[in-house]
């Protein structure tokens, strides 16, 4: 996920299921769709079906790494 094209482009809501732990600015690691230093906020809900999305995510990485394309 992109949060500086999040934030630009005004998207009001956010909603996403599987968090980024080392990169994630969007609730993860960091909060940046909030931050009062910005003139824009995104209101973000993540972890809907995070179980889910999080298999989703691996087996696409693991495909792609069996490949050699990434």
């Amino acid at each position: 996920m992109c949060a500086g094209a999040i934030i630009n482009s005004r998207v009001s809501n956010l909603i996403f299921g599987a968090y980024d732990e080392e990169k994630g600015c969007c609730g993860s690691l960091y909060q940046l769709c909030g931050d009062r230093r910005l003139d824009s906020r995104t209101a973000v809900k993540g972890g809907v079906e995070e179980d889910k999305c999080t298999a989703i995510l691996q087996e696409f990485f693991n495909l792609k790494r069996d490949k050699g394309t990434i």
